[in-house]
Parts: C-alpha cells; structure tokens; sequence
C-alpha cells in the first residue's frame, strides 16, 4: 500500500472517530442538569426572554435535531455563543487558543530534544553509571505530575535562582507586538520586535519544561529499551563484524527501528500537552487556552465546554495521523499489514 493511500485511510478513520467524539459530547452537554437558556438571560430575566432565547439557541427542538443544527454549523466553522463571554466562541478559541499553542510547541521540542539525548546516552552506555542516571531521573519525572513540576520549577528556578520570571508573558515595561496570528513569539518575528520575542522566551522555559518533563522521561526510557533489545539483533553483529564505524551502526542501523514505539508514544504525549497546560498554565498565570476552559467548566458554559472538547480531540486526531505516516514511513511493514499483505 502507498504512503498516500494508508494517510488518505487514516484519515477517514479520524473523521469518524471525531464525529463520534462530537455526538458523545454534545448529548452529555445536553442533557447535564440546568437550562442553558435561563443560565444565558441571567436568573432575574423574566419568562419570556428566555423562551425567546431558547428558540433562538434552538433548544426547542428535539436532541438530533439540535446536534445536526450544531454540526452545520460546526462545519461552517461557527462553533456556538458563549453565555459568558457573550460572543462567537469561534472569537474565543482564536483568542486564546495561539497562546497555548506557542507554550506546547516549545514544549514539544524540549521533550523531542531531551527524549532522543537521554533516551541515545541510555542506550549507549547501557547498564553503565550514564544509563543508571538517566533511569533514576525516568523513575521521578515520570511519578511527578506536570503541575507539581510547575510549581517545583518555579521555587526552584523564579524564587531560590531568581533566572526566569515566576508567572505572566511579558515582563513589566515590554510591550506586546501588534495581534496578527494570535502567537505572541510569532508576531513578534514578524514585526521585528526582537525584545519582545526573546522576552517571551524567557517567560516560556519553565512551563514548557514543567509541561514536557514526565513525557521527556518516558520517552528516554522507550528508546533506551528499544536501543537494548536490538543491539544484539543478528543485523547488528553483521554491521559490527564488517568493520562499520559505531557511530554509523548506532544512528543508521540501531536508532531507526528503537525510535518507532517512542515515536507513538511521543506524538500522543504531546497531543496530551494542550489538556496538561490547564493547571501549568495557572500556576504560572499563563494567558492560554486554560483561562478559556476553567472559566467555561466553572461556569458551566455547555457550548464553550463542547467547543473545549472538541478542539483537543481535532488536536488529539492530528497528532495521530502525524504519528501514524511517520512511523509507516519508518516502518513499510505496517502499511502492508493494515492491507493484510
């Protein structure tokens, strides 16, 4: 089977999979004690305004009915209105959802960076003082939580070494770039503001370190397993006994088929950073999408909510077909057993 054929089915599937997602949630959305209508017009609003605003809301009308109203209008790419911040919740996700990203994405590469050093020194020198440590390491960033690394990091590194500011986007006195995608980094670059750019860096790295570690972690040890299970594959001792350089054995011919479980693995931790951010983001009072989410759940924002799932499920999607060409492109064995060849 091609490449182009098994992403073209893997594709389908997530569409589907994402309409299910999307009936699930709407009907728990729905059907959740209260009156979303009465909690929009406010507790004092008389009778017939929140009629009026049910039919207008469409709640009138039977379950499917109302699920199908909202799918159109999802595919339009309208995805409801809020009741608390009374607009499109479209606005709300473009506002908040670029500044989380950004954090995810630094995040992203530090646990990309950080697994492949650890998890390759790992497998190198295993069984040695450097696997040793990195192994110990593993044990304690995975059994931490992302929040209390959040909170470890900031004490650590804000408060005891004051190198990085302890909560917030920008330091006092620097100014945000003109809004142009929503990405703070990003606008920066564009409009040439250097110093805004490197100070949101800066604000950047504990976060994104408390968000990335337990995953960073886990990952290192899915390499470093995979590097010492097949270092004494029949193919490695050929390598080894033809003279190759170790250096060529160790990232041509041992990495590339140790790295496929990690790569699974690692694309679903990293879909996983967006739903990890909502108590990271708090602790370091990070501008994102968790602002958004919290404030919808406490308030019980039943469109907002559904919007909130539905955008990490299109998320969680993407990184699976990501993860899933990437490793059939590694590995051409899986395109031609999802075939049954």
């Amino acid at each position: 089977m091609k490449l182009s054929s098994y992403i073209a089915r893997r594709i389908v599937y997530v569409i589907f999979t994402l309409i299910g997602l999307s009936i699930l949630v709407f009907v728990i959305a729905r059907v959740l004690p209260g009156d979303p209508a009465r909690m929009a017009a406010g507790p004092r609003a008389p009778e017939w305004v929140v009629e009026q605003l049910r039919i207008q809301l469409r709640l009138d009308k039977p379950l499917y009915e109302q699920y199908f109203y909202w799918l159109g209008d999802v595919i339009r790419g309208d995805l409801g209105y809020s009741i608390i911040s009374r607009r499109s919740l479209t606005i709300d996700v473009l506002e908040y959802l670029p500044t989380s990203l950004e954090l995810i994405l630094l995040a992203a590469i530090f646990e990309v960076v950080g697994a492949f050093t650890l998890g390759v020194v790992a497998g190198r020198y295993s069984y040695k003082w450097p696997d040793n440590l990195v192994r110990v390491f593993s044990y304690v960033g995975i059994s931490i939580p992302a929040f209390v690394w959040a909170i470890i990091l900031m004490l650590l590194f804000a408060w005891m070494l004051p190198l990085f500011p302890p909560q917030g986007m920008l330091s006092y006195g620097v100014n945000a770039p003109p809004r142009i995608t929503g990405m703070t980094t990003l606008d920066s670059l564009i409009t040439g503001r250097f110093d805004a750019f490197f100070n949101v860096l800066w604000h950047m790295v504990l976060p994104a370190l408390a968000l990335c570690i337990g995953g960073m972690m886990q990952d290192a040890r899915i390499i470093r397993a995979g590097m010492v299970e097949n270092q004494d594959k029949d193919y490695i001792t050929m390598a080894s006994s033809q003279g190759l350089p170790e250096r060529l054995i160790m990232f041509k011919y041992l990495l590339k088929p140790s790295v496929i479980p990690a790569i699974t693995v690692m694309g679903m931790d990293i879909a996983a950073l967006l739903a990890n951010a909502f108590l990271v983001e708090r602790v370091y009072n990070w501008p994102g999408f968790s602002k958004f989410g919290i404030t919808a759940m406490l308030n019980k924002d039943l469109n907002a909510i559904v919007a909130l799932v539905l955008v990490i499920g299109v998320i969680y999607a993407i990184m699976n077909i990501a993860v899933d060409a990437m490793v059939a492109y590694l590995d051409p064995r899986i395109r031609f057993m999802e075939r049954g060849e």
